[in-house]
């Protein structure tokens, strides 16, 4: 099927859907709506819809974002505005079937917004909801709204546009595009990403490989799970923007086997587009060829640094190499190859329709664009949430988030996961920023968020972070196989009441030391967490030295400790004789 038949077919089907004839049903039916029972509420649908004789269409969509609310079901009768629903289980269901369906009315108390431009009475729209309206969606644009196995959805709202437009321009041109949008890589370090394709692209060697980098594995996060999850063709169209772009005729997406739903919606995708002609040879009727395989990991978080990736893709054991050779010179097989994130490849298509300019009015001077975050932790709004880069913390956590649970005093919010840091509530005003985030002894990391309430020890966190890292760790160099061990020991015995002064000057050094002497990535921001809450959060760790307390109660009670001692050099005079 050519590419003008296949978007002539994609409007009918998108249109089919908007005129419905029939009641249609949105289950959001991503990780978490599933993980909330939202398949026992598709089950009590048909069931209930059965007995009743309604021919109805139940579409399973991904995550909005309001991962809080789930299971999120949306109805839309014919001519109706399509009204979202939530914290619906099966005896909602049969209710929702009862007043909203067969009745014709909607049911206020569970609704939480219409989507689209008709309004039901009294009910907001659904993107005004104090969540979603300080938001600025454009990666997540379809993510809750369309079926994410259904290639006609995509293509009826824009898709595949930006890759028409890319083959229509060329490479440079489009490398030129990606460069003026100010696009820097979502996968923590924020290189900018026009640089990396030219580096490849003007690399002798042949053949080039793209490789997409789906194995988010930090603690709390899930931006690239809800976007492969929601919108997997977004995702797959940059990958052939950016093949395009450096010359490459083979991408190979390789994400966590942890991920089945997220890898089930990519291989129904990828049959898809083999079935529009969107992959293989003379795409869109041009010279550009490009295939496409997937490749499960097998969960080594280390393996989200490119060159352990790209070791793991190899057959070989997921271990980083120094740099340089760069993989954009030397990766996959020797051969030129680019790594890019799930979230920088989602955002190519937008760039290619919408221009540069448009990508760039939002952010900063130096980090322009939005930011997907995973907010979770003591807030009451968990969810997905994409801003501006440059939004305040404040705005993120209050705005958006809701404030802490059960009013609680806000105390820290870690960003970029396991090897991000903790902000503390006197920066809170903190603009969202790849600069000022590391000023401030954080990262941006791929966007893991994790806020923190009064009841949160910092010296707790520490330890839980850096025992991650620690078992995480490849081995390879020693400054982040010893000092990650060494410090997880020095931290489990301030947590148990054993610590001294000594040995808190100690876990500094060694902090700063694995910082700077490790191999790559992991290791060289493994010691954030104890940094930054060294940084805020000293008078804590002292506090678990000479008053063997811990402020927060959370850490054991530590036995009592001999008098006037907490000076001693001695780490046997310091516990009471170990």
């Amino acid at each position: 099927m050519g590419f003008k038949e296949a978007r002539q077919k994609a409007h009918d089907v998108w249109a089919s859907l908007v005129d419905n004839k029939r009641p249609l049903i949105f289950a959001g039916a991503a990780s978490c709506g599933r993980a909330a029972g939202v398949q026992s509420v598709i089950s009590a649908f048909r069931t209930r819809l059965a007995e009743k004789g309604i021919e109805a269409s139940i579409i399973e969509v991904g995550c909005v974002g309001m991962c809080y609310l789930e299971p999120i079901i949306d109805i839309k009768m014919p001519g109706k505005p399509r009204v979202s629903y939530s914290n619906i289980n099966p005896a909602r269901a049969r209710k929702l079937i009862a007043d909203h369906i067969i009745g014709g009315e909607v049911c206020e108390d569970l609704a939480i917004g219409t989507v689209g431009e008709q309004r039901a009475d009294g009910i907001p729209g659904l993107f005004e909801h104090p969540m979603l309206a300080a938001q600025n969606r454009r990666v997540l644009r379809n993510c809750g709204l369309i079926d994410p196995t259904n290639i006609d959805h995509y293509i009826a709202t824009g898709g595949y546009s930006g890759i028409e437009k890319a083959i229509e321009i060329g490479p440079e041109a489009t490398i030129e595009m990606v460069k003026k949008s100010g696009l820097r890589g979502r996968g923590g370090a924020g290189f900018p990403t026009y640089r990396k394709w030219e580096f490849c692209r003007r690399s002798p060697g042949t053949p080039k490989f793209l490789i997409c980098n789906a194995d988010e594995g930090d603690p709390g996060a899930f931006m690239n799970r809800s976007l492969l999850e929601g919108d997997p063709h977004a995702v797959l169209e940059g990958m052939l923007i950016a093949g395009l772009a450096i010359g490459s005729s083979k991408g190979i997406i390789y994400a966590r086997a942890e991920y089945p739903l997220a890898v089930e919606r990519l291989k129904i995708a990828l049959a898809q587009m083999s079935e529009y002609g969107l992959l293989g040879d003379g795409i869109m009727g041009s010279s550009f060829s490009f295939e496409i395989e997937l490749e499960e990991g097998a969960g080594a978080f280390v393996c989200g640094e490119e060159t352990a990736l790209i070791a793991a893709l190899e057959g070989r054991r997921g271990m980083p190499r120094p740099r340089p050779p760069f993989p954009a010179v030397s990766g996959l097989w020797g051969k030129p190859t680019n790594v890019n994130n799930v979230e920088t490849l989602g955002n190519l298509p937008q760039i290619l329709i919408n221009g540069p300019d448009w990508f760039a009015e939002l952010g900063t001077e130096k980090s322009k664009g939005t930011k997907t975050f995973a907010l979770a932790g003591k807030v009451k709004r968990t969810g997905l949430v994409e801003v501006a880069l440059g939004t305040k913390l404040r705005d993120i956590v209050f705005s958006i988030g809701g404030g802490i649970l059960d009013e609680k005093k806000f105390k820290a919010v870690q960003t970029g996961g396991p090897s991000g840091g903790c902000i503390p509530l006197e920066m809170l005003d903190l603009p969202v920023d790849y600069e000022r985030l590391a000023e401030a002894g954080s990262i941006m990391g791929s966007g893991g968020m994790v806020v923190m309430d009064e009841s949160t020890c910092p010296v707790d966190i520490a330890h839980y972070f850096i025992s991650f890292t620690q078992q995480e760790s490849c081995g390879k160099c020693p400054p982040c196989r010893i000092g990650t061990n060494k410090m997880l020991g020095i931290l489990q015995k301030i947590k148990s009441g054993k610590g001294t002064m000594r040995d808190l000057a100690l876990l500094e050094e060694l902090a700063l030391t694995v910082k700077r002497a490790s191999l790559c990535g992991l290791g060289q921001t493994a010691p954030n967490p104890v940094l930054s809450t060294l940084r805020y959060f000293r008078d804590e760790y002292i506090e678990h030295i000479r008053n063997r307390r811990c402020p927060a109660g959370v850490c054991r009670k530590p036995r009592k400790k001999a008098a006037d001692n907490h000076n001693s050099n001695s780490v046997a005079d310091a516990t009471g004789g170990e």
